[in-house]
């Protein structure tokens, strides 16, 4: 029956709706690549609600990113978004922009792979650095060279990433444009889903 709905769909984005079903649709991939840009816009095309971890971890610590990093050290902030983010996916479905390392644990990974669809925004190291290049909130890039730095992490997290459900690349162009791109990737991902079942 599900498949007859997905035929006589009138648009994408009711398409990906129905794909996507009563799961969390979570976004994955490095600071910068557009995640919370592009996860509100996205929440809005598929009728369902928008939750940034890291806006979350603060409210819930009252602590900003940055502080807590200071404060307690990546480990203990980690523990926190591991949290928060398991927390929010017991609710759903929502649209879920993670921390760039929050998919990276693999308890969380493993979490998000049973109760979500992952969609990892793939971006190559010019477009990124371009991006967080302009802001001084990331505390991961308060190095002596934050180029350098930013590229061993997209090294050592991209193999890591490339587990998740969807990928789509990021890149400069509207978010109108990365938001249909996205809606069709989760349409084709569930097409391929039936095709292996």
């Amino acid at each position: 029956m599900s498949e007859k709905v997905l035929t006589s769909a009138e648009s994408l984005k009711d398409q990906a709706r129905v794909a996507l079903g009563q799961r969390n649709l979570v976004l994955v991939g490095l600071m910068g690549v557009g995640k919370s840009s592009i996860g509100w816009p996205l929440a809005q095309q598929l009728g369902i609600p928008f939750v940034d971890t890291d806006v979350e971890i603060e409210r819930v610590s009252r602590m900003t990113i940055t502080e807590l990093f200071a404060a307690y050290g990546e480990l203990e902030f980690r523990a926190l978004e591991t949290r928060v983010l398991r927390r929010l996916l017991e609710g759903g479905p929502r649209v879920i922009s993670t921390g760039g390392g929050a998919f990276i644990n693999e308890s969380t990974r493993q979490h998000v792979k049973r109760d979500s669809l992952s969609v990892w925004l793939k971006a190559d190291l010019d477009v990124l650095w371009d991006r967080v290049n302009k802001h001084d909130e990331r505390p991961l890039l308060k190095t002596e060279n934050p180029k350098q730095t930013l590229e061993n992490l997209m090294n050592a997290r991209y193999p890591i990433y490339e587990e998740a459900d969807v990928t789509v690349l990021s890149r400069n162009v509207g978010k109108d444009i990365m938001v249909k791109e996205i809606l069709a990737a989760i349409v084709e991902g569930k097409a391929a889903e039936g095709k292996m079942s």
